[in-house]
């Protein structure tokens, strides 16, 4: 598969479709393959350009999707050769990867959500998919990776042998935490999914479909979750704005 990174507003990320990502697990499966499949939006954006960590875990993922619209539509405008097909998010995702996964037996350990959430998703799927082989913690361990709950952890998702490793502990935890165990982790994939099982548990509203497509599921989020999200949907962007128009313009300057 085609793994031609565009880069704009300092990052780089491929145009990569919920069925061009579910190929790409099936192949680092038969591959018997250790792949990070990351994902980046505007909040991972501004993270990158701020923390120096980020910017070595993108360094090492094989594989960095799209996970907002937003980036699609800054794109197109940068001149790329984005669709709305491109935005992949985990609560569009999660349905037909899950689906898949019980095709083709792949084994699914999720680490993440709050003791309980992560079980109950995990229920939930279960019941629309009989069969499914999925086994959760919850992510609020100590996540020092010397610590004996984290190598406990570790040793879980080894004895297990899991075809892909979801890490949902928020950006950018999730993040750091596949960087400090990337050599003990034992999978064919590893995505971090932020509230993936949050939304399938029904511990977080999911957004309306419409809004998604359309670009606006931060405003639901935002009135969903207003204490913890101001700061990324409404101070955030600002800097994401000036890096914009920054590029924007050099191109322009160049053309003409």
């Amino acid at each position: 598969m085609d793994k031609t990174f565009y880069n704009f507003l300092g990052i780089h990320a491929q145009a990569l479709t919920i069925n061009e990502l579910n190929l790409l697990i099936g192949a680092a499966v038969k591959q018997n393959q250790k792949w990070i499949i990351a994902n980046h939006n505007l909040h991972s954006l501004y993270l990158y350009h701020h923390q120096k960590k980020m910017q070595t875990f993108y360094a090492k993922a094989d594989y960095t999707h799209i996970d907002g619209m937003a980036l699609v539509l800054l794109g197109q405008r940068l001149g790329l050769p984005l669709q709305r097909e491109h935005r992949v998010t985990y609560a569009d995702w999660v349905w037909t990867l899950m689906t898949e996964a019980h095709q083709q037996k792949w084994r699914i350990f999720y680490l993440g959500s709050k003791p309980g959430v992560a079980e109950t998703g995990a229920n939930i799927l279960r019941d629309k998919f009989p069969g499914l082989e999925i086994k959760t913690n919850h992510g609020y361990i100590d996540s020092n990776s010397e610590s004996p709950e984290n190598q406990e952890i570790l040793s879980q998702i080894t004895a297990y042998q899991p075809h892909i490793l979801m890490v949902g502990m928020g950006m950018p935890r999730q993040e750091n935490w596949i960087l400090d165990n990337l050599e003990q982790i034992c999978a064919n994939v590893i995505l971090p999914s932020g509230a993936c099982i949050d939304y399938v548990a029904g511990a977080i509203p999911t957004p309306p479909r419409w809004m998604g497509r359309l670009g606006f599921e931060w405003l639901y989020r935002l009135l969903s979750e207003p204490k913890r999200l101001w700061k990324r949907y409404l101070v955030e962007p600002w800097f994401i704005l000036k890096l914009f128009l920054q590029e924007f313009l050099t191109k322009q300057l160049k053309i003409n």
